[in-house]
């Protein structure tokens, strides 16, 4: 089978990393790729969300199967570019059409959904422009923190939590009316604060059977002890040691299972990763948000904790067969730490060369932002590698994926130290 991976970070690295295992497996491609897939497969100059030169890739090497890393390209409607073309329609994609896609697209339409399916969430209220002062009245009502919400996609950064309440009001009006977010701000969802702790849930569905794969717990922040801006994670470590037995079986009864039957229920239809942020509240779980395709970094810590073939899986995804496969899950802990570009998330340079990679021992590395340049290794974005080891539990595995890191060598390196902190 010819596979085509759209892509080009940690989490599409660990997807040709587990791929490129399966017999099952002819040629791999990937668009556009990093240093590290350039070791499993082909890279391909295009851009995820250039469909026409996806389709003349597609065609000319025969692409069996093709699998959406990221979000933007489900968002716009690949999937359902491929159906609506009599050349493509046939080839199998990985990833929800574009309507299930808003999910992620759309906070609006995900917590509309949550509520039409009784799905635990917090409560909101959605404003434009138009009703910015209903959405300062909607504040004061509020105890502190208050949570804004962009409406649409913003790479991560679209939601703020503030204190203050002038700080709030300020922020809504910077999102609505000075368009700070862009389109993605033209609608901004309030909600309440829920504080607990929070894990991902991934499950993976063919459209009517589903599997729930290992949990995962990312840290954004890019600071020690969850301080500092946003970031699209620095680390991740599975399976999560609070989500038990108990737990987890309320997690399958209120929000994957009537999430799964939703989306059958409202005709969206859904072949792919469903990401579930969510939110341990006391001991019940409340949905934060969904997103449409794997996190990353929590893929590189959950897919080695498959042991399935992974061309079978995405065949049983696409042709509907998910149901006939015995999910195996490694027993063992997963931690990854993610290094950065100094100065991310804010401004930082490309083009500084990494070594030590060939020293790291007892670890997986992930490429998420680097390119060949003359067949060295450099940087090439904010993210840049991914150390991930396996251990008994998370401590151990962590203290192997923090020996390696030490062996990685670019200028402006940055990492966190404190990955799993908070457990």
């Amino acid at each position: 089978m010819n596979i085509l991976i759209l892509g080009s970070g940690g989490r599409e690295h660990a997807m040709a990393w587990k791929l490129s295992q399966s017999q099952k497996l002819s040629k791999l491609f990937i668009a556009p790729g990093n240093a590290g897939t350039s070791e499993l497969g082909e890279n391909i100059p295009i851009g995820v969300n250039d469909f026409d030169a996806i389709k003349k890739i597609v065609l000319q090497k025969k692409v069996d199967l093709v699998l959406v890393g990221p979000e933007d390209p489900l968002v716009n409607g690949i999937h359902d570019f491929f159906l609506g073309d009599t050349e493509l329609k046939d080839i199998a994609v990985v990833g929800p059409q574009k309507m299930a896609a808003t999910l992620e697209g759309s906070k609006e339409f995900a917590k509309e959904f949550m509520m039409r399916h009784n799905i635990p969430t917090a409560q909101y209220q959605s404003f434009t422009e138009e009703s910015v002062e209903e959405g300062f009245k909607f504040l004061e009502g509020l105890t502190p923190p208050y949570v804004l919400k962009a409406d649409g996609l913003a790479a991560g950064k679209g939601v703020v939590i503030l204190k203050d309440l002038e700080e709030a009001k300020t922020e809504l009006n910077s999102m609505l009316v000075n368009k700070k977010f862009g389109k993605a701000s033209t609608t901004v969802v309030i909600e309440e604060f829920l504080d607990g702790i929070e894990l991902s849930v991934f499950v993976l569905t063919d459209g009517n059977h589903y599997k729930i794969l290992p949990t995962a717990k990312d840290y954004k922040r890019i600071g020690e002890g969850d301080t500092g801006l946003n970031t699209g994670g620095m680390g991740a470590i599975s399976p999560v040691p609070f989500a038990d037995k108990v737990f987890m079986d309320k997690i399958h009864d209120q929000v994957v299972k009537p999430t799964v039957d939703g989306l059958k229920m409202d005709n969206l239809p859904y072949k792919g990763f469903i990401f579930i942020g969510l939110i341990k509240v006391g001991d019940e779980p409340k949905v934060i948000e969904y997103n449409v395709r794997m996190g990353d970094p929590e893929t590189e810590v959950v897919f080695p904790r498959i042991k399935n073939d992974f061309v079978e899986l995405m065949s049983a995804v696409a042709n509907g067969s998910l149901n006939e496969l015995d999910l195996q899950i490694d027993e063992r802990s997963a931690t990854t730490v993610m290094t950065v570009s100094g100065g991310y998330p804010g401004t930082y340079e490309k083009g500084k060369e990494i070594t030590g990679i060939n020293e790291i021992e007892d670890s997986l590395v992930f490429h998420a932002g680097t390119i060949l340049d003359n067949e060295k290794v450099v940087t090439n974005g904010g993210r840049v590698l991914a150390i991930t080891s396996y251990g008994k539990d998370f401590k151990e595995a962590l203290k192997t994926s923090y020996k390696n890191v030490e062996k990685l060598k670019f200028e402006g390196i940055n990492y966190r130290k404190d990955i799993g902190f908070d457990l």
